[in-house]
């Protein structure tokens, strides 16, 4: 599995392993009941803590991405990709309220605010 830890980002370890993964089963690179590495063998693999790993695998199994079996490991859940897609698109709409609130106390305008986003849109 590619993940890829950054040291240098403000975003938790733990966090960046759930994103990724709750990126590549959005995008289809990891399927239904797709067994995914061991919590042992993508620690050792990520040079990663094992707890580190667990508390990554325990929050998405809260989400509903993944499906732990006692003995046997890891699945990727039973997905609804439109059920996925909307709850993606409201972490978008409440970060982009967060962006719209900072906008506004600097007095920016909507053509601005317009601006800023198409930039970064087309810079990603």
């Amino acid at each position: 599995m590619d993940i890829i830890i950054s040291n240098a980002s403000q975003e938790p370890i733990y966090e960046q392993i759930v994103r990724q993964i709750k990126n590549m089963i959005m995008k289809g690179d990891l399927e239904e009941n797709e067994m995914l590495p061991s919590i042992r063998s993508l620690a050792k693999e990520l040079q990663i803590s094992v707890i580190t790993t667990k508390r990554a695998y325990e929050e998405l199994e809260r989400d509903g991405y993944l499906v732990t079996v006692p003995g046997k490991g890891s699945y990727v859940a039973a997905q609804n990709k439109e059920l996925l897609r909307e709850m993606r698109i409201k972490i978008v709409e409440e970060k982009l309220v967060q962006a719209v609130d900072a906008g506004k106390s600097i007095e920016l305008t909507l053509e601005e605010m317009q601006k800023i986003l198409k930039l970064l849109y087309e810079e990603v």
